[in-house]
Formats: structure tokens, sequence, C-alpha cells
């Protein structure tokens, strides 16, 4: 199903890279004493959330591109040299929050966060880009667009919105600084403000994925919802040079009210028609990429509150696991999540699907329920303890491995992809201090821009 770029990572896995990483991997002091089949982590819930988001975060310091400092496509332990030049837009996008959330953690210090960042926005100045819009795969080295699948070697106005996201929240952390870091908060408004979001309408009552030199808008693909698009719609309204009409947004996203749905699953109301997922909502990176800065808190519109339709959202995905109606081994209370990842093909070897109810394959996403963790605290929570409690098989360089299956002889991808990494550690941080949150909603054009739509929302 086309509509959703992320299939198309079941034939583009191997791209062609040279050379290698020159990060060695230490393995990771655990506490003594922990018995992995009977007994709990002695770690406190604090202590267990902090390991998380401090072992994550190395995905995107440790493993970052090196020339450009943005955070690569995908990370394989076993084959560093996998397309170690390959960055990824909305993933990158993705891990300048993270970098933030470092500092403020402890991780890393200020300084070094600091000259992370302005090595990757100088790098994105000088980056191919696209009526304002940066390509979804950029070459680390040169800045080059790398196509990302037929007809689309251009802008990615979805990839370019998740990165402006982590653009924004840059500058707002920096923009009361010293004055090396006001200059870079100047850089970074520069940089995202320089995003044509209205060319990217066609002069239509909505928004368009893909534009290309070589072939236009060919791909015809229309940012319509319930997906995980939303903040495209946000940021494109927020834009004081490029923005749409409020009409682009209620006829586009919303489809004149056609987003609304009165279906319920475990006696939830799913609240939104969930494209292609209409019975149980489709996989959990939609209640995640949007809402990484954008807060879903007291978030609604003229159809529905996004904060329910989130919390709904996964506890709807949490309830299909633990009714486990196709009796995969371990699916439980404590040992759920299906999204988007890395997967399992019927021959062993790995390969990626949209995992959710209605394709279910056996494949748990730690990302899933992890990310997840400001709407269903208890339960993720739950699942967390379970994938520390088997850290031995899960848990990696780069934090918790991409996907697993216990049905399956406890198969694990032993590999990351950033756009998975990256709402872990951002979302537990938002559970916890609400930063990403916060700096988001304070951006004085964002606020313009929820307000042009009718939005209510929270700061």
């Amino acid at each position: 199903m086309n509509k959703f770029k992320f299939l198309f990572f079941t034939v583009l896995l191997t791209l062609l890279s040279c050379g290698s990483d020159d990060y060695t991997y230490t393995p990771i002091d655990f506490p003594d004493g922990i018995d992995e089949t009977d007994t709990e982590p002695a770690l406190s819930d604090e202590e267990l959330l902090n390991l998380t988001q401090k072992e994550t975060f190395k995905y995107f310091w440790n493993f970052a591109e090196s020339n450009s400092g943005a955070a690569k496509e995908r990370y394989h332990p076993t084959n560093p040299s996998l397309n170690q030049n390959v960055i990824t837009t909305g993933g990158t996008g993705f891990g300048l929050m993270a970098i933030l959330v470092g500092i403020e953690r402890g991780f890393i210090s200020r300084d070094e966060g600091y000259n992370r960042i302005l090595k990757i926005v100088s790098f994105l100045e000088t980056a191919d880009r696209f009526h304002g819009a940066w390509s979804h795969w950029i070459d680390g080295i040169n800045g080059t667009a790398i196509p990302f699948s037929s007809q689309d070697d251009g802008g990615d106005l979805v990839e370019t919105s998740f990165l402006v996201q982590g653009l924004i929240c840059s500058q707002e952390y920096f923009k009361n600084g010293n004055t090396n870091e006001k200059a870079l908060a100047n850089k970074i408004e520069t940089l995202w403000k320089a995003v044509e979001w209205n060319w990217y309408t066609q002069n239509q009552k909505t928004l368009y994925w893909h534009w290309s030199p070589n072939f236009g808008f060919a791909k015809n693909l229309q940012l319509k919802g319930y997906n995980e698009v939303l903040i495209t719609y946000v940021l494109a309204a927020a834009s004081p040079n490029f923005s749409i009409s409020k009409e682009v947004y209620s006829n586009g996203w919303a489809s004149n009210g056609g987003i609304k749905s009165g279906n319920i699953k475990y006696n939830l109301p799913l609240l939104v028609n969930h494209a292609g997922s209409t019975e149980f909502g489709g996989p959990l990176f939609w209640a995640h990429y949007s809402y990484l800065g954008l807060n879903p808190k007291g978030l609604s519109d003229e159809y529905v509150n996004y904060w329910n339709v989130n919390t709904n959202h996964s506890k709807i995905n949490y309830n299909y696991c633990v009714e486990n109606p196709l009796n995969y081994k371990d699916y439980s209370a404590n040992c759920w999540g299906l999204t988007a990842s890395y997967s399992r093909n019927t021959d062993g070897s790995i390969g990626y699907s949209a995992h959710k109810p209605s394709n279910d394959l056996g494949i748990i996403s730690p990302t899933a329920s992890l990310s997840s963790m400001p709407y269903t605290p208890t339960e993720s929570m739950k699942a967390l303890r379970y994938f520390y409690k088997n850290k031995s098989k899960l848990l990696g360089p780069a934090g918790f491995y991409d996907a697993f299956s216990p049905h399956y002889n406890y198969w694990v991808a032993d590999a990351y992809l950033a756009i998975d990494q990256g709402p872990i550690i951002i979302m537990i941080e938002n559970h916890r201090t609400g930063l990403l949150w916060k700096l988001f909603m304070q951006n004085t054009d964002v606020q313009k821009g929820l307000q042009k739509l009718n939005f209510n929302y929270e700061l």
C-alpha cells in the first residue's frame, strides 16, 4: 500500500556503502545478581528509565554519520559499514531532540550538544533542497539527495516536517543562551522558515508528500489522515512566509470531517479513521511521530481530541496483544507493541513490515510500547521490565534492538533504525518532564499556526 512510505524498506534494505565505523562497542555494565528468568530487575522505575534513555541515546551520539553528525538511516552492529553514509532526514530531526535530552540528562555537556547540533545544522544548510524541503535520504558526505524509491528523488515534505520539529525544539533550547547559542538559534530559524510548504499544495486544497525536479508531482500522494502526518499540516500553517490556509487543512488532513470514526474496539472508541486500519488502528508510530514536539495533551480541533485518539490507539494495541488471537508465544500484558519496524521474513532473514493488529506477524517492536509511555505509563513500564529482564537477548550497543519474536525461537533483529530509536528517548522524556513538548509549544510561530487551524492546545 503505497500510501505509507515506510513500507518501501522491504525492498530498499541494501544500498551501496563503503568504509567502516571506528566505534568499538564496549559491553554494558549492568547490576549483578539478576536472574533473567525468575527475578525482577533490581532497579527502580526511574533507574530503568534513565538506563533506557542513556543506552538509546548512543544511537544518535556514538553511531551518527561522521561527516555530518546527522542520524544514519540504520545501524547494524554485525555490519557497521552498511549504509554508513546514508542519513535520514526525519531521523535526524528525532536525533536533534535526543541530543537535547542528552544534555538535560547529563549524558553529554551543553557545549558538546551545541557543537554537534551546529555541525548538523551547518550540513543541512548546504544539503540539497527542493523548494525548501529536504529529501528522505541524504548522502552524509556531500549532501546530495539519495533516491528513496521510484520517482522519489526530491523533496519529501513529511520527512522535512519531522526534521523541522527537531529544529524548532533546538532553536527554542538555545535562543536565550550565550552569543554562540543565540547565533545557532538564528541559523536554525532561517533554515526552517525557508521550507516552501504551500508549493506542495499544487494550488490544490491539500498537501502532497513529494516533489521531484525530474518527475514533478508524479507520485501524487496526498497527505490525508489519520496517519503520521498531522505535524506537517501544523508546521505548514505555522510558516510565516509559505503558509497554507485553514481550508487546505480541513480538506486535506481532515477530509472535511471524514477523518472521524465511530468504530469501537475493546470498549475504546478509535475516534478517527486510521487509513487502512479502521478496526484496530494502524501501527503505533502514528501515535508518536507527530507528537514528539507537538503536545497532544489538550490538543483538539473541530473534529477530535488527539490525546484521546493516541491513548485509545495505544490501549487497543495493548489489548490486542493481551488477547493474542493468533496465539503467539509471550504476547501478554508484559510483552506487547506492534508498529512498523524490522521484521522476520518467512525464511528467518531480516525484512521490514508495518506491524499492527491487522498485520500481526508475531513480531514485537520495543519502540511501540516504550514510545507510548505518556499514554500508557503502567502498561509501557511493564513492557520495559520484560525487555530488560531479557536484556541478554534484546539489549545491544544502542539500546533495545529493533524487533524480536519469542514465537520463532526468540528471533531478534539485532539492528537499529533511527526512526524507531528516536521516539523512545523523546517520548520517555516527555512522559517524565515534558521537555520537548514545552520547547516546541512555546515557539510563537507554532502557536500562530495552531490558532490559524482553530486548535485548542496546552503550552
